[in-house]
């Protein structure tokens, strides 16, 4: 026998084992009948425990939390960059002291602020000198200054803040909007303002991720200079409403039509879920965004910036029932020059975030709109070796600060501390799981039960962590 039909015979099939008895049919294909059988039962959590998450039916429509709520709608100021917290709202004389030395345990010298802080409002919290009108509202606002995160780098730290993960998760908007629907059918639920190109993360930051499509963030680019551009291609030039209409209801028909006889297609679904917000958008859209609407009072107050602006559409947002606003506000990553940089960015925010709480207050919205400022991560006390004679600070994941207002948060407070040097969390630390979970308890939730199955298990925001900040609630 040469070689080849060695081999063959070698790796063949025997003959007798070419045909099976009818006893030996059922023996070796039993286990797979009583799976089949297992199947009917289980529906296709067996096989197919994703078909169950993109089939399950997402709706837009307004829901009750399991609790009671003391907010209705978030604005996220997102501090873009990693604010200094020991140069904005966590004072640390010690650095003053220290400023040039070593310091235990840490590379480089110490760096002092340069800014004063002061003592502010009937609760006296400190707040730095480039804050002044924030300042004047201290006793509106609770400062958390025990923040820390996983790791100090910029685009990590960002999905990080904006999702509470370092994977592919769905960001807070997404989750906040999946719990509690839209109070406003016509409108996005979920819109995040951007100051010109897309952040760290990009998408990511606002994405749905295994959440159903239309649970997705809409990102409007606020920088272009008309209101055409802002929201593109929302308008169709050719064919007027009515017929927009038709040819959408068509679609959903068709759609209908296929789904009897296979199974519904979680991309399509978003797809013309999209499709008709943008119909429904055309109207109500352009007039939210439409800043030539407001007083010129109104707009002075708010400042004649891109900052400013950005607050003001927020505020018309959550007037039109937008449950959920991401504000970019970047431009934080001070390593050098932080002196002459940080009060530049500190006044584009200050003036306009306290317009935007008096304007609430003023509306009888700041009760119910829960506002948070913050960025993904904060900085050393120590000078940053590359500033030279204009330094600046390096990443500190240890320690940061965020600041709440509204929304049934306790107003004149401070949470947490870090320690002497304002090098690390020490006192009541709050990662950014535990934030989230504190969102979701103002917002009528218990976050272990906020959860969505995919792939086999339930996710949450918070993952398998996270406790809320019970004595910031109000």
């Amino acid at each position: 026998m040469n070689q080849d039909n060695k081999y063959k015979a070698e790796h063949s099939l025997p003959l007798e084992d070419r045909f099976w008895t009818r006893r030996q049919f059922l023996q070796r294909a039993g286990m797979g009948f009583g799976a089949l059988s297992l199947a009917t039962l289980f529906g296709n959590e067996l096989f197919a425990p994703a078909a169950r998450a993109m089939e399950a039916e997402a709706t837009l429509l307004p829901k009750t939390p399991p609790f009671p709520a003391k907010a209705r709608r978030v604005v996220h100021i997102f501090a873009q960059g990693a604010p200094s917290h020991v140069d904005t709202w966590d004072p640390k004389p010690s650095l003053a002291k220290y400023d040039g030395q070593p310091l235990p345990g840490m590379d480089g010298v110490a760096m002092g602020s340069p800014f004063k802080f002061s003592p502010k409002g009937r609760s006296g919290i400190e707040v730095s000198e480039v804050f002044p009108q924030l300042g004047e509202l201290a006793d509106d606002l609770c400062v958390v200054r025990s923040m820390y995160t996983d790791i100090p780098a910029h685009e990590v730290a960002t999905i990080m803040m904006n999702t509470g993960s370092r994977l592919v998760r769905p960001s807070v908007g997404s989750w906040v909007l999946y719990g509690l629907g839209s109070e406003n059918q016509n409108m996005p639920g979920f819109i995040s303002l951007r100051p010109g190109g897309a952040p760290p993360g990009g998408t990511s930051n606002w994405q749905s991720a295994f959440l159903p499509g239309i649970y997705q963030g809409v990102s409007i680019n606020t920088k272009v200079p008309t209101l055409n551009q802002l929201i593109e291609n929302i308008r169709n030039p050719v064919t007027p409403l009515a017929e927009q209409r038709r040819q959408l209801d068509l679609v959903h028909k068709l759609n209908e039509l296929q789904s009897q006889n296979l199974q519904k297609d979680a991309q399509l679904e978003s797809r013309l879920e999209a499709f008709e917000m943008a119909f429904k958008m055309q109207t109500e859209a352009t007039d939210a965004f439409d800043l030539n609407k407001e007083p010129q009072s109104v707009r002075d107050t708010y400042g004649r910036s891109a900052q400013g602006n950005q607050l003001l559409i927020a505020r018309r947002l959550i007037e039109r029932g937008v449950r959920f606003v991401q504000v970019w506000a970047g431009g934080w990553d001070h390593h050098q020059d932080l002196e002459e940089r940080l009060p530049e960015r500190a006044r584009d925010i200050d003036q306009p975030l306290a317009a935007f709480i008096r304007d609430l207050k003023q509306r009888s919205l700041f009760d119910e709109t829960l506002i948070v400022w913050g960025g993904e991560f904060g900085r050393k006390p120590t000078r940053d070796r590359n500033g030279g004679e204009n330094p600046g600070r390096d990443h500190n994941s240890k320690a940061f600060s965020t600041v709440l207002a509204g929304g049934g948060v306790r107003g004149g407070m401070v949470y947490g501390a870090t320690d002497e040097f304002g090098a690390a969390a020490i006192e009541n630390k709050v990662h950014v799981h535990d934030l989230h979970a504190t969102i979701l308890a103002l917002l009528g939730f218990d976050h272990k039960q906020l959860t969505y199955r995919y792939n086999g298990r339930d996710f949450r925001l918070t993952e398998t962590a996270g406790e809320v900040m019970h004595p910031v609630l109000a």
